[in-house]
């Protein structure tokens, strides 16, 4: 362990801007959505009557159960899961840059050629992850009790939120020992966040005994503001420690630098596919497309058919559409929900937009791209390569999304040709908007190639934005920072070409100065 210290303080120094941003914006989240919600449900007679219409099947594969009728038990079920998510995903990446991505660098090895111990990188990487954790825990506990919420529900949120972000810390530093690269073990994470969040959405409206399976089951069903069950808490703690755990044996046993997961050895020739810088492109990407393929067509499947929920209801409900209204959606029940839920696909697919595109980064980081750039491939070549799978990968996601939601929706209605084509179209209209977060991940390669990370910060922000924007009563001026305000909520609205039209402008704009700007600077960058 020795150097655990020193290495927490280095990635503190390195993180300081990064940690805050996530650290502030996930406390006062609650506080706010809370704040907002005593103003529009005034009365106990306010909260029975919206209590109904969230019981809707639809809404809790959506969003999970409301445990209590109460301003604080509709906060939880309004936040809750994308507090969660965001938590979740700021544990996953927070370890694996610190682990992982340092040992993919090399900068790990360097610093180990100083008085630092085994375990120490691995420490210090938890040991900042979970301090954020819990700093977001206990602040967020805290903004509750601010606005007048009971204490004991305000913590019990607090503590869930914090251990659900410290069991994905420990899960990622687990997946960083699996394999040799950082985005790999990403994904690994990642896509176990994801299956929570499905698994999740399926016992909540099916067989409950899988909700129980999945940590964010685990989370709501603590039911902060209606009868805590503090006993929950128990599980993430042991689950954590038992990842954690796994994490230092595996790092016991392996070599720095090396994953567990064996490598197959390449042939003796290389394919000829791999001739142009396309062919190598698509080797890198393509594992990563698959298994983002896989999780969008369950997503949208899982989606498509909790939609048919929306229908039970025997008349229309105006808290249910003013409910919808704040998700995203227009007009129309059910049309309402597949536009907030798409508007949702749309933003999840914009992550691997950010990751397909931020490859341009690491390869040059990693020192690969200067042997190809040494040969008669430019550098033009070299990055159109790797952004076609941006552009062309992200249409292919929505795509595969919008036809597993039709596919399921339409079998259930019994107009599955027509289904599928009003929600193919309904997830291709997000496609601009995930190209501008493409665009701006290239203008920052360009011309800042060591800010590019904070592409996800604008994910993120887009993101809170749209999802808690409208709740808020944000200014729209505000509200149209994120591309995602401006893509048309298909189905439940009228087509308009006109923004659709502008942000692909504006995704060009940015994709051809990033390119500028990378044909003219010196690379590796210093």
């Amino acid at each position: 362990m020795t150097g655990t210290g020193a290495l927490a303080r280095l990635a503190l120094r390195l993180d300081r801007v990064r940690l805050t941003v996530w650290v502030l914006g996930l406390a006062l989240m609650p506080m706010g959505t809370a704040a907002n919600y005593q103003k529009l449900y005034p009365t106990d007679a306010d909260l029975q009557a919206v209590s109904g219409v969230l019981s809707n099947p639809s809404l809790v594969a959506l969003s999970g159960p409301l445990f209590g009728v109460s301003i604080g038990g509709l906060t939880v079920w309004k936040i809750g899961v994308s507090q969660l998510i965001l938590i979740g995903l700021m544990s996953v990446l927070t370890v694996v840059r610190h682990t992982r991505t340092e040992e993919e660098t090399g900068r790990l090895e360097l610093l180990r050629a100083t008085v630092i111990g085994r375990y120490a990188p691995l420490s210090a990487a938890l040991a900042v992850t979970v301090a954020a954790d819990l700093a977001i825990g206990l602040l967020g506990a805290l903004g509750l009790v601010a606005v007048g919420l009971d204490p004991a529900g305000a913590f019990a949120f607090g503590l869930a939120t914090a251990l659900f972000g410290v069991l994905f810390a420990a899960i990622a530093a687990a997946a960083a020992q699996l394999t040799r690269g950082a985005r790999a073990a990403t994904g690994i994470a990642g896509a176990v966040l994801g299956g929570t969040y499905l698994l999740r959405a399926v016992g909540d409206t099916g067989p409950a005994a899988l909700s129980w399976l999945s940590p964010t089951g685990w989370a709501l069903r603590m039911r902060p503001f209606a009868g805590e069950r503090w006993w929950i808490a128990l599980l993430f703690v042991g689950f954590a420690v038992l990842f954690a755990a796994v994490a230092y044996v595996l790092a016991d046993r392996r070599d720095v630098g090396a994953g567990l997961l064996a490598e197959r050895p390449g042939p003796a020739g290389a394919a000829p596919a791999l001739r142009s810088p396309l062919g190598l492109a698509w080797r890198l990407h393509r594992g990563l497309l698959l298994a983002w393929v896989v999780a969008l067509a369950a997503a949208g499947a899982v989606m498509g058919g909790a939609a048919v929920g929306i229908g039970t209801l025997d008349a229309p409900n105006q808290q249910l559409t003013d409910v919808l209204t704040r998700m995203g959606g227009r007009s129309g029940l059910t049309d309402a929900f597949l536009g907030a839920v798409y508007g949702l696909i749309g933003q999840l697919t914009a992550a691997y937009t950010i990751q397909a595109t931020l490859r341009l980064r690491q390869e040059e980081s990693s020192g690969r791209v200067e042997a190809l750039l040494a040969t008669r491939v430019g550098r033009l070549r070299w990055a159109a390569s790797h952004l076609v799978f941006a552009v062309l990968g992200t249409a292919l996601l929505l795509a595969v999304a919008g036809v597993a939601g039709g596919l399921v929706y339409g079998a259930q209605v019994h107009d599955t040709g027509g289904q599928i084509a009003r929600l193919l179209g309904a997830a291709m209209v997000q496609l601009p908007a995930a190209l501008v977060l493409a665009g701006l991940g290239t203008a920052l390669i360009g011309f800042a190639p060591r800010l590019s990370a904070l592409t996800w910060a604008a994910l993120v922000v887009s993101v809170l934005l749209v999802e808690l924007g409208a709740l808020f009563g944000l200014n729209q001026h505000l509200l149209d920072v994120t591309p995602f305000a401006h893509v048309p909520k298909l189905p439940g609205a009228a087509f308009t070409a006109t923004p659709v039209v502008w942000l692909t402008v504006v995704a060009l704009a940015l994709g051809a100065a990033g390119l500028a700007g990378l044909r003219r600077r010196d690379m590796p960058a210093t």
